[in-house]
């Protein structure tokens, strides 16, 4: 029976993506609900299939609305840390976060907000410790197409032995710059996606009504968006991260998503908070603290997250401001 929450012609759009896409077969009836943007997907993933005390590992900096829907479901995060400057996968550490309360792993790539595409070896190792452990792996891929540089976004629903543990979350908000239209939606085999379906019919029951047609051409009218999206934002990319780093903030440069991180130990600051605070007023220019994303404080502490989602004239602009003043501490 089709989930209440998705109209047929976007259940079936959005199953023609999957399968357009990455060869993914589903039945969008069964294996489809639509949500209102993906984080009510994560809440409906967590409430469905997280019972308290479970544990959920999460990789970190994670998405904010990570840890607070992993407490409201009574479960115990456990973050393995993506450490700067490189922000890869630590698989040792991802084994030690598992015990034996696990229940799920919580997986964001491209990762938000280091820009990080986890690789084939990386997802294969996740696989590995997922079906060893007997793990359910939440996958938030809302940046699914906007990877750069020629890395390649790979579902791990589609590693061996990952299908039918993995529920895949996605949204047309990134991927079609309909950010606030809030349709995301879930993926998988019926039993997880059911699961969504009981917690999501208690949340908003259905997301978007007349929205999901126009999400529905978009996706099977106009496939070519989302690449011709991402060509662009690498180009913002590139202005952006060039003009950090002529302000004397060196960047990392991201393989995907919106988002820019800069370590400010450089220019003498030990706190990102302190140093966004001071921003405003000495250039005009906000940031984000990537602190607030981290358990460890200390690891994000002296990185800061800069958004390249804007028209090429405004980066120009912040970064001839940022680079006209003293950023120094």
């Amino acid at each position: 029976m089709r989930p209440a929450s998705a109209s047929p012609r976007c259940a079936r759009a959005i199953a023609r993506h999957q399968r357009r896409h990455y060869g993914i077969e589903l039945d969008p009836d069964r294996e489809v609900v639509v949500t209102t943007g993906a984080t009510e997907g994560i809440a409906a993933a967590l409430l469905g299939l997280i019972d308290p005390g479970d544990e959920v590992v999460v990789l970190e900096p994670y998405y904010d609305s990570y840890l607070a829907m992993i407490e409201m479901c009574g479960a115990v995060r456990r973050p393995v840390t993506l450490r700067a400057p490189s922000f890869r996968l630590d698989v040792e550490a991802l084994h030690g976060a598992i015990g034996p309360r696990a229940r799920a792993i919580l997986l964001n790539s491209p990762h938000n907000p280091t820009g990080t595409v986890l690789t084939i070896e990386e997802l294969q190792a996740v696989a590995v410790l997922a079906i060893e452990h007997d793990l359910i792996v939440i996958t938030d891929e809302v940046y699914e197409h906007l990877v750069f540089d020629g890395h390649q976004h790979i579902p791990l629903a589609t590693l061996p032995g990952m299908w039918e543990r993995t529920l895949t979350l996605s949204s047309a908000g990134k991927s079609y710059s309909f950010t606030g239209w809030k349709v995301g939606w879930a993926t998988g085999p019926s039993a997880l996606v059911s699961a969504v379906l009981a917690a999501k019919q208690w949340l908003t029951f259905t997301s978007g009504s007349p929205l999901q047609p126009a999400v529905a051409h978009a996706l099977d009218e106009e496939p070519g968006f989302p690449a011709e999206l991402a060509r662009s934002l690498q180009s913002r990319r590139d202005l952006l991260v060039a003009g950090l780093s002529a302000a004397g903030l060196d960047a990392r440069v991201p393989e995907g998503t919106y988002f820019a991180t800069t370590d400010i130990s450089h220019p003498g600051w030990s706190d990102g908070r302190e140093f966004c605070l001071a921003l405003p007023e000495r250039a005009g220019v906000v940031a984000i603290p990537n602190r607030a994303f981290y358990d460890d404080r200390d690891a994000g502490r002296h990185l800061v997250r800069w958004a390249f989602c804007k028209e090429p004239d405004l980066i120009s602009a912040g970064v001839a401001l940022l680079a006209s003043v003293d950023l120094s501490r």
